[in-house]
């Protein structure tokens, strides 16, 4: 049996933020919501003494040679130590033999990639259609994969960062001012990022809500991708209350994970809720935003679907490229 290794920086010269990788996830999500495709609950180990957290994710997807079973790592205090938050790496198994096929050691670039591209999805469906300035709150990587993801969708002009810690803002500006081609302003509190943005993504590991739903205005579209476990929450539960249209990757994780686990808690909404997936809007099956004037909110975890999409990507571009390592196992 062969295995092919594929590194890193091999990795990243097969997948990038671009329309290849958007269309990928996209055609995943729209799969998803056609009920073909066959995703496990997500499975989560955590570390608390270190604020880590390692998930497991899979999702076999019909039509596709293969499909990936992912292990992620996000210790969040890492950057204490000039370390990354993520880690993490891939296996693609056959999806007609079973046998892995490829290990794809991505440090977790791949789930940047993948996270950052979904935020652009939901961007893509639900922002209004002129977008001059947009908002982010926190300043480590999904902050920069999400704004140069929704590049890809929207062409704004001015970014808003909020983050607690002066420095790492700096950073953020002092990197990201020519990756964006925007002006991007520091602030100095939140409420200052979703007043005067008509988009905002939050991208922390929050557990206590920080986004207020008195700050709401309309035509605002929010699309919160920090919380991923039980205990996170980014947005007060009124925040959904004041939406327009509620919007989501995958309704089973939301609401044991997700920011609509929090408001299904406090009563807000239930379960028969009309919440709409974001493969209903990939596939057509909802039109999404219909004027300027709707509060949208989408809330990402994290699907299965999205790893196999962008690891599947990534070996077929890696095959073509001749890269990688085979050893026979």
């Amino acid at each position: 049996m062969k295995i092919t290794i594929l590194t890193e920086s091999e990795i990243r010269q097969c997948v990038r933020l671009d329309e290849e990788a958007l269309t990928a996830v996209s055609n995943g999500f729209t799969q998803l919501a056609a009920g073909s495709v066959v995703m496990p609950p997500i499975m989560r180990i955590d570390v608390p003494e270190q604020n880590g957290e390692v998930d497991i994710k899979s999702a076999y997807v019909p039509g596709l040679d293969h499909f990936a079973v992912k292990m992620s790592s996000g210790f969040f205090d890492n950057y204490k130590l000039g370390l990354p938050s993520l880690g993490g790496m891939m296996i693609l198994l056959s999806a007609k033999v079973g046998f892995p096929e490829a290990l794809l050691l991505d440090n977790g670039y791949l789930t940047d990639v993948r996270t950052g591209l979904a935020g652009a999805i939901a961007a893509q469906h639900l922002a209004p259609k002129q977008v001059r300035t947009v908002g982010v709150i926190g300043a480590g990587a999904q902050a920069r994969y999400q704004m140069q993801a929704l590049k890809l969708v929207r062409d704004f002009e001015r970014v808003l960062v909020y983050n607690r810690s002066p420095e790492r803002v700096e950073k953020y500006i002092e990197e990201m001012t020519a990756v964006l081609n925007a002006e991007i302003v520091k602030v100095d509190s939140v409420e200052e990022v979703i007043r005067q943005s008509e988009v905002v993504v939050t991208t922390t590991p929050a557990k206590k809500p920080f986004l207020q739903a008195e700050w709401l205005h309309p035509g605002l579209h929010i699309t919160a991708m920090g919380s991923d476990a039980e205990e996170k929450n980014e947005l007060e539960p009124a925040v959904l209350a004041r939406a327009d249209l509620l919007v989501c990757d995958r309704k089973s994780q939301v609401f044991r994970l997700g920011e609509y686990h929090h408001a299904l808690e406090a009563g807000i909404i239930t379960k028969d809720s009309p919440i709409v997936e974001l493969g209903e809007l990939t596939s057509g099956q909802h039109p999404g935003r219909i004027n300027d004037e709707q509060i949208t909110v989408s809330d990402l975890t994290g699907t299965g679907v999205q790893d196999t999409a962008i690891a599947s990507l990534a070996f077929r571009k890696a095959k073509e490229k001749g890269l990688g390592m085979t050893i026979e196992a």
